[in-house]
Formats: structure tokens, sequence, C-alpha cells
């Protein structure tokens, strides 16, 4: 947003700095922290929350801030903002609650904790940005709508490849290019990868196995389409998408052949991906215009005849963007990436393994299960298992590698926010899908049911 920079120089100049209150000081968070600190005028991280404080300490360490004030309380985060010292604390409350924040920004990539700090910040009349597209994926449109009535702006990160996607999509909408496909580039997938496989890639950038494995396994770019398709309106052609696999160089302009784009002109368009094709990482989005005389001027462009135009950004930089995002909402109330209301896609959990009757299910980028994208209507009629509700559920029955869950599959954990809002985001929406499913949810279950096979 080219215009971002002159505000945030004018707040600088002003003395009236954006305050930022960070939740989560892992790999990003620390360096969503270096960014505002070393080269975001007009923005200044006040605190961070951390469920070890050592972590939040680490983060202003690394972005060159060494001094550092421990709060426990409302009065000494206070104190510590009125003196510019940087605050950090185990209590992520203490952040929504603040008069003195403008924003939270939430980095811990954990879905039902997530889930209890984005709702206090929106409670608190605080924007909430989130770089946690697990839990947009999972309860997004219900949180987006607490926002909306709360005042606030609800928001999914720019510099990720979702909110890069978006910003590609308005510039093609702006030109009056119809999109009709948003693309993403991988350079792997292989759903059976875990934590072991990938421990040689997690320790050369830094990063833990458990989230790289993640990125392998399809789980992670499951969850990006499926919010880019919320956001848009779009769906996905099948189940777990098409994905093709090119070899690896192959141009995009070539590689985007492979994807069935002729079968959804008429409809909202389709999500998807790529594994292979350059330049990558990055995003893509296939477009169409009417206009005879426009597609003479976009072939003299270079984009081609059509009736198809390849678009794309050739890089996603991440926590590099951030503090756009952050600004663009609190400056401009500008939304870089939120649904637009009914969720479209979901992400559905699938046997990574055969799964065991009595076994607990562990989390994302683990052993057990991977995400796979699916249509919403279809995940709500067949009462299918969401991948951000799957960990630390129990398995009632086995279940054959492969095989996508359902609820009647498992019993839930008791007492979970996530399931809560699950239900409500639900019986929000579930009008839309048509008749309700064939299987109750098991959050709804009398206690007895959900108690644990035996």
């Amino acid at each position: 947003m080219i215009i971002v920079d002159t505000a945030l120089k004018e707040r600088e100049a002003a003395g009236r700095p954006i305050r930022v209150g960070m939740i989560g000081a892992g790999f990003m968070g620390r360096g969503v922290a270096l960014q505002i600190a070393t080269v975001t005028p007009g923005m200044r991280l006040v605190a961070i929350a951390n469920r070890h404080i050592e972590g939040a300490r680490r983060a202003y360490v690394e972005a060159g801030q060494a001094e550092t004030r421990s709060v426990t309380n409302a009065a000494e985060l206070s104190a510590a903002i009125a003196a510019g010292v940087p605050a950090v604390t185990e209590d992520w409350r203490l952040l929504c609650e603040s008069p003195e924040i403008d924003a939270i920004l939430e980095v811990t990539g954990a879905i039902d904790y997530g889930a209890h700090a984005v709702l206090a910040a929106i409670d608190n009349g605080k924007h909430a940005i989130l770089m946690n597209a697990e839990l947009d994926g999972t309860v997004g449109a219900l949180l987006k709508r607490r926002a909306d009535a709360a005042g606030v702006i609800y928001t999914n990160v720019d510099g990720d490849q979702p909110g890069v996607t978006m910003n590609l999509y308005r510039f093609v909408v702006g030109i009056g290019v119809r999109p009709v496909l948003c693309g993403n580039i991988k350079g792997l997938h292989d759903p059976y990868r875990n934590p072991t496989t990938q421990i040689p890639f997690a320790r050369k950038w830094k990063q833990k196995p458990h989230m790289v494995a993640s990125f392998a396994d399809g789980t992670k770019i499951s969850f990006e389409q499926a919010i880019v398709a919320n956001a848009t309106g779009m769906r996905v052609a099948r189940r777990g998408m098409i994905g093709p696999t090119v070899p690896e160089g192959t141009p995009l302009h070539e590689a985007v052949k492979l994807l069935p784009v002729e079968q959804h002109l008429d409809g909202p368009g389709i999500v998807d991906y790529l594994v292979g094709a350059v330049p990558g990482p990055g995003v893509f989005v296939l477009g169409t215009i009417e206009h005879p005389q426009q597609r003479h001027y976009l072939n003299l462009y270079k984009l081609g005849e059509g009736p198809l135009y390849c678009f794309h950004t050739a890089y996603h930089l991440c926590h590099f963007e951030v503090p756009n995002t952050i600004a663009r909402a609190v400056l401009f109330r500008d939304v870089a990436l939120a649904p637009a209301g009914a969720p479209t896609v979901e992400v559905v959990a699938t046997a990574k393994r055969p799964l065991r009757r009595g076994e607990t299910i562990d989390d994302i980028g683990y052993y057990m299960t991977y995400g796979q994208c699916e249509n919403a209507d279809v995940v709500y009629r067949d009462d299918l298992l969401p991948m951000g509700v799957a960990a630390g559920c129990v398995m009632r029955r086995d279940v054959p590698i492969g095989a996508v869950l359902t609820y009647d599959d498992v019993v839930l954990p008791e007492d979970r926010l996530i399931d809560r809002l699950r239900a409500e985001q639900n019986a929000l929406f579930g009008s839309v899908y048509g008749p309700a499913p064939r299987r109750r949810n098991a959050a709804e279950l009398p206690a007895a049911a959900r108690a644990p096979a035996r």
C-alpha cells in the first residue's frame, strides 16, 4: 500500500505512533518485532505477551531493545508504556484490556488459545490482526461478525501468501478483469510428512519440525487457500484441490494450463495450487475479461490472447509486510483479508495413518492427521471434522489411513472455546448450506455420550 508509508511518517512526526500489543513471540513474532523496531516509523510494539516470558524478552533483544519491563497488572503495563519501556508479560489479557494499546497482533499459531485472545481484543474494542490462518480458517466468519458488531477491524495479514493473494485479487478486480482462480505455488506436497521427516529442513531454517511438517503435508496451504476462498466467495473444484505437480522449473504460464479453470468460468471461481512451478513460492490469479478491445490491449501488454490472463506476485515476505497490515487497519480501516460472509471452504481432518479407537489426536503438523480443503456445504452436510478442532479429540472407532474424519468418529475434549465457537458459527450460517447434518455435532451431545470409549 503506497499510501501507508506516508501516513506512518505523519504519525511519527506528530508523536502519535500506533501502539501495538503482540501475543506470541515465536519465529514469526520475533521477525515482526524486528521489523517494527528497525524500519517502521509511526508504530511502536509497546508490549509482548508470551506463554513463557523469556520468549517475549528474546523478541525485543533480537530487535535491538535490550531494556524491557516485566508487568503483571494493568497499572504496571500502563506505567511501562508511559515510560516508553517495552513491556513483557505472560498474561495476554493485560494487552487486550489496556486503553494504551490500539491494536492486537495475534501470532500464536494456536487455535483455542488464539481464539481466546482475539475474542478478548474484539470485546475490548481493539483491532485484531491475525498471523494465524488456522484460527481464521476454523471460526474466522464468526470472529469477523463479532468484530463488525464491535466496530473494530478483523483481518489476517499481508505478507503471508493469502494476504498477498488478496492484494493481487483486488488489483485484478480494479482493472476490470474477473478473477476465476486464486492460486498458490508450492515446492513440495506429501501428506505423509511429519516432524521426524522434516528435522533437517527445520534445523536449517531454525524452525520447529512440526511447523514445517504442516507446510509439507498440505495442511498449511489448505488453511491458506480456505481463507482466500472465504474472502472471495470462491470454492474448490474437489476435496483436496487439484494441485498438479509439474517438472521443477516449469514456467507458471505453462503450469496453469493443468488447472481446470474453464469448468469454473461461470461460477464464483476456485482456489487451488501448483507444485514445482516458477517463480515460486508466489501467488497468482487467473482472470478473464469479455470486452474485445480490452483483450486487444492485454495482448499488446504481453498477457496473451485470452480468454484467461495470468497475474502473479513472485514472492511473499511474511513478517516484512505485517506492519503495513496493522497500519491499514488502524489508519484506514482497511482489511487485508477477512471472510466476506458464510464460509465457502473449510479444512477437514484426514487420517495420516490408521487411527485406533481410544487414541488422542495430536496437533497440526504431527503424526496422525493432515488437512484438506472441502466446500463448506459438504462439510456441514456430512458433519466432517474441521482440522482446527481435531487436536485433543479421542477416537471413538478405528479409522483407516486417508479417511476424512467426522464428528461421530471422535469425542471432543471438555469445555473448549473453539468447539463453542464452531457450534455458534454453524448455527449462524447453517441455513446457507441447506438441511442440517445427518449426525449431531458431538459438542451438543449429552455428557454421558461424550465420555471416552472404553
